[in-house]
């Protein structure tokens, strides 16, 4: 037994220990890689949480509103299935938005406000969630846990809705008889 550790030593502290310690460690690299890669098809197999920023679109404002503020983009959805499902929804980069639409969700309004400030509860928006998504995971929890809305009036002048939309072009010009005196003359023509 001596005999086997000193030839080994003598091997290791030799020219070609360096050779024999790159073969090892990249035998070893090798199968730790292997090992995790089992482990990982393993965890998958089984059901696990995990929270998914998930895009949403809005639509379908009251009657002659307009919303005001802005809504988040993505939501946070804590969502429990099987590894497979739920990594195959986290890969897919390109998701189809989840629609929110205001004619079907139960929005409440603001206590004591005089603006036309409402709330939604997030937890009432799981039932529609839950119909537009893979059924293959449960939707757990929403986060935000409530969405603020802010309503105004749409106005009705077509030339304030023309400015809003931001087309960057005017229709028209505005004068007021304070902005020159009165033996001012001034020639204004419109070009086509």
């Amino acid at each position: 037994m001596k005999e086997k550790i000193s030839i080994w030593l003598n091997n290791l502290i030799g020219k070609g220990a360096g050779r024999s310690f790159k073969r090892d460690f990249i035998v070893f690299a090798f199968f730790l890689f292997l090992s995790f890669i089992f482990w990982y098809l393993n965890t998958l197999r089984k059901e696990i949480e995990i929270d998914v920023r998930y895009p949403v679109r809005f639509i379908n404002p009251p009657r002659d509103r307009i919303i005001a503020n802005e809504l988040p983009q993505k939501l946070i959805f804590n969502i429990k299935g099987r590894g497979f499902s739920i990594i195959r929804l986290k890969i897919s980069g390109d998701r189809a938005p989840v629609i929110i639409d205001f004619s079907k969700v139960n929005y409440r309004r603001m206590p004591n406000t005089g603006q036309l400030e409402y709330y939604i509860v997030s937890s009432g928006l799981l039932p529609n969630i839950k119909k537009q998504l893979n059924p293959d995971f449960q939707i757990i929890s929403i986060k935000p846990d409530t969405l603020f809305v802010v309503f105004e009036k749409k106005s009705s002048t077509p030339s304030s809705d023309k400015i809003s939309s931001g087309t960057g072009k005017s229709t028209g010009y505005l004068i007021s008889s304070e902005m020159f005196p009165s033996d001012f003359e001034f020639n204004i023509e419109r070009k086509q």
